[in-house]
C-alpha cells in the first residue's frame, strides 16, 4: 500500500469513527432529554438551558454547549433523579466514588458495569486469562462498583470470583490520624485473606491495586500460586511500577493495567510494547466514554499529541450522561493506535495544580 493510499484509508477510518460517535451522541442526548425516557435531572436541567438539546446537539462537538459538568450534583440525593424513565422497572444499583473528599459521589447503573467489563473481557488474552478459570478480587469492596464488576467479569468468562473484605475509607482515616502502624496491620489483614483464598482454591486470574499486588508478592509467589493473568488498576500505577511489576512481580504472568472510575467505566491498556518504555497508555471505551486531554487554562481546547494537559471525561450511555467533566488527573495526549483508532492518554497521574493532596490509602 502506498503512503497516499494509507493516508486516504486512515482519513476514511477517522471520518467513520467520528460519524459513529456523532450518531451515538445524538441517540444518547435524545434518550436523556426525551420526556418519555429521560432522567428527571436532565429534564429539569433542560428548562434552564438556552438551547434545545434534542435539536441543537447534532454531534459530539456540540456537547460543549453544556459547559462543564458540576460533579457536586452527584453528591447527596435524591439519587432517583438520575434514573432514566426509559429503564422502566429494571433493578437499579447505586455505586459510590472513593469518598476520600467529603460526601461520596453516587452514580446509578443497571447494566453499564456489566457491559463495560464484557467489552474489557474482549481485550484479555485467553492464553493468560483462561475461559472458565476462577478469579481473586483483591480490591475495595462495599459501595464501589469494582467488586461487582470484577465478579461479573469472572462470570462472563465462565469463572467464579473470590473476594476479600476491604474498606479503603478506614485506611484513609487511619492515615489521617497518623496511625501508620495500624494501617500496616490492616493491610496485612487484607493480604492474609488473599493468601488464604489462593492456597485453598485453584485460581488463575486476579484483580489487584498496585500497592496490594506488591504486598501480596512479598508474601507469596504468583507463579507458585498458579496465577497466569493480573488485571491491575489504581492511582499508584506509574511507569516505574509497570516495569517493576513485569520484571519482578509477574513471574511470566500477563499484566493488564487499566484506568477507570465509577463515572467513566474502564479504559483498557495498549498491549505492552518495549518501544513505549513502560509508559502506561490507555484508550477509553469509545463511544460510551471519551477521554480528552485539554489545556488546563482553556479546557475547551485539546492539547497537541504528546503534550501534557488535564483529563476531560464525557460519559455517554443510556443509563448515565455526563458531558465535559474535568477530572482530578493530568496526562499526555496519545496518538491512536491500530487496535484503538482514537485518542488515548499516557501516564495518568494526579493533577499537579491542586494544592491539596488526596490520601490514596491502599490504592
Amino acid at each position: 500500500m502506498s503512503n497516499q493510499t494509507a493516508t486516504q484509508t486512515t482519513a476514511a477510518q477517522a471520518r467513520e469513527r467520528l460519524d459513529a460517535l456523532d450518531s451515538w451522541t445524538r441517540e444518547v442526548v435524545e434518550w436523556h432529554f426525551n420526556p418519555a425516557t429521560g432522567a428527571p435531572y436532565w429534564l429539569e436541567k433542560a428548562k434552564t438551558l438556552d438551547f434545545d438539546p434534542r435539536k441543537d446537539i447534532q454531534g459530539y462537538a456540540d456537547l460543549d454547549k453544556f459547559g462543564f459538568f458540576a460533579d457536586d450534583d452527584l453528591r447527596g440525593g435524591p439519587v432517583r433523579r438520575w434514573v432514566p424513565k426509559g429503564l422502566g422497572n429494571k433493578p437499579i444499583y447505586t455505586f459510590e466514588t472513593g469518598g476520600s473528599t467529603g460526601v461520596p459521589k453516587s452514580r446509578i447503573a443497571s447494566e453499564d458495569f456489566r457491559i463495560d467489563y464484557e467489552m474489557f473481557s474482549d481485550t484479555l488474552p485467553d492464553e493468560f486469562f483462561p475461559k472458565g478459570a476462577d478469579w481473586l478480587m483483591l480490591g475495595p469492596s462495599g459501595p464501589r462498583r469494582l467488586r461487582l464488576a470484577v465478579e461479573h467479569l469472572a462470570q462472563h468468562r465462565g469463572g467464579i470470583a473470590f473476594c476479600v473484605d476491604l474498606d479503603p475509607r478506614f485506611v484513609i482515616k487511619l492515615i489521617k490520624m497518623g496511625e501508620m502502624q495500624m494501617m500496616e496491620r490492616y493491610k496485612s489483614h487484607v493480604i492474609d485473606q488473599a493468601v488464604t483464598i489462593l492456597k485453598a482454591h485453584d485460581i488463575k486470574c486476579m484483580f489487584a491495586t498496585p500497592k496490594l499486588l506488591e504486598s501480596l508478592c512479598e508474601k507469596v509467589s504468583l507463579k507458585k500460586m498458579g496465577i497466569t493473568g493480573v488485571f491491575c488498576g489504581g492511582t499508584e500505577m506509574t511507569p516505574q511500577f509497570h516495569r517493576f511489576a513485569i520484571e519482578e512481580l509477574m513471574e511470566g504472568a500477563y499484566f493488564a493495567p487499566t484506568y477507570g472510575n465509577t463515572l467513566m467505566g474502564l479504559a483498557t491498556h495498549k498491549p505492552f510494547d518495549p518501544a513505549d518504555n513502560y509508559a502506561i497508555i490507555y484508550y477509553p471505551p469509545s463511544p460510551r466514554a471519551m477521554i480528552e486531554v485539554v489545556n488546563p487554562d482553556e479546557p475547551t481546547k485539546l492539547v497537541d499529541y504528546g503534550q501534557t494537559g488535564r483529563v476531560r471525561l464525557t460519559t455517554l450511555t443510556k443509563e448515565f450522561f455526563m458531558p465535559r467533566f474535568l477530572e482530578r488527573d493530568e496526562c499526555e495526549r496519545e496518538l491512536p493506535c491500530e487496535k484503538y483508532p482514537w485518542d488515548g492518554v499516557r501516564n495518568v497521574r494526579p493533577f499537579s495544580r491542586f494544592a491539596t493532596s488526596v490520601v490514596e490509602g491502599v490504592y
